[in-house]
């Protein structure tokens, strides 16, 4: 394999998006310090937030958790700047990089990310002139590396890399599930970047937290070929089994999820052939089932004018879905709308659409919802 930018960065990324929670609804930061503890423990060293996830809090996690406990120089830290959601100029959308500083502590960043391009934002980051502001920080040592985080369509993946060749790296979203997917384009696009000679950083790699749960016949097959394996280590491995990978994120929530990952990406193996080959009948079996591809981003939520918890009846309809469970999920469903929207709320003003990462046809699957429910 050729030598690429990041080869040599341990293969496990923490993603700060879904840190564990108090009953109160905040970070639950003595968790996620023992946590932190753990994953440097290991030997890792790449952390990844963003100036939106949790109104902030994770930045500011990642400061309680890691910056002001170790020495910067023992681990590495991304986070990204969102031109498009909550910023409405060119001014606030800069100030993010300021904020994020200040939030985080970390006095520069390891990576750097324009947040989660996609067909209906990606020029918003050339009209703010965002490019070149993230290239002036580099120059001044507050950035040592940077890239984008992409959800669209490899036409468009193309279109970006050829007109900023000098990226360094591209985050995107690759699991089995959704290698062949044709709204997601997981492979077609891993093949664009790397085309174009691209590191990439992998997030979505267990789709959610779904993968670690997947159908019946996707457990049977892993179960087959290696019973003392999480479902989780099967899609962490697969795609940190790609070339060209800088790092897999993801996004533990608890420190079972935490013990799971380092327990096989402590000293990572690569996925051999027999492996392989259990993935790509598991691949076969998913391909068959059509679910609500939804991660629960929550992207979709923040500007509902309906305040209808989009993630939430996916999930309550992916219980009949995926496992048939019927009863579970109408009481899924009743409870999350208790005090909320409710499917049939939805007014189809398409402001979900636009930021959805997945291209989920919100609307069409919200009305499905309605009449199921």
């Amino acid at each position: 394999m050729e030598h690429y930018f990041g080869e040599l960065t341990p293969k496990l990324g923490f993603g700060l998006m879904r840190l564990p929670k108090m009953a109160s609804g905040k970070i639950d930061m003595e968790q996620t310090k023992k946590m932190v503890d753990l994953f440097m423990d290991a030997g890792l060293t790449y952390f990844d937030t963003a100036y939106v996830y949790d109104d902030g809090e994770s930045e500011r996690a990642a400061k309680a958790a890691l910056v002001d406990r170790y020495p910067r120089e023992s681990y590495t830290l991304a986070t990204k700047l969102c031109a498009w959601l909550g910023a409405h100029d060119e001014k606030s959308a800069k100030q993010q990089f300021y904020t994020s500083l200040e939030r985080t502590g970390a006095g520069y960043f390891d990576y750097y990310l324009l947040h989660a391009l996609q067909a209906g934002n990606y020029k918003t980051y050339d009209t703010y002139h965002i490019w070149d502001f993230v290239k002036e920080q580099k120059e001044k040592g507050l950035i040592r590396h940077w890239g984008f985080s992409f959800h669209a369509t490899p036409d468009i993946l193309d279109e970006i890399l050829t007109n900023h060749p000098d990226a360094e790296f591209v985050q995107l979203q690759l699991n089995y599930a959704d290698w062949e997917n044709p709204d997601v384009t997981a492979r077609a696009n891993y093949e664009v970047a790397r085309k174009h000679g691209k590191s990439i950083v992998v997030m979505e790699p267990v789709k959610g937290g779904s993968l670690a749960h997947p159908p019946e016949a996707v457990r049977e097959i892993f179960d087959e070929e290696n019973k003392e394996a999480s479902y989780a280590s099967w899609a962490i491995r697969y795609v940190a089994s790609l070339e060209g990978i800088i790092t897999v994120l993801s996004g533990m929530s608890n420190m079972e999820q935490m013990e799971d990952n380092l327990s096989y990406m402590k000293n990572f193996k690569p996925l051999d052939a027999k492996e392989q080959a259990a993935i790509q009948k598991a691949q076969e079996v998913i391909n068959g089932v059509k679910s609500i591809p939804c991660t629960a981003c929550h992207y979709c939520t923040s500007e509902c004018p309906k305040q209808i918890p989009i993630p939430e009846i996916f999930e309550a309809r992916n219980k009949q879905l995926l496992w048939g469970q019927l009863e579970e999920g109408r009481n899924a469903y009743a409870q999350a709308t208790l005090n909320a929207g409710t499917a049939a709320d939805c007014i189809a003003c398409g402001q979900c659409e636009s930021t959805c990462p997945q291209q989920i046809k919100v609307i069409e699957k919200l009305k499905d919802c309605a009449a199921v429910f």
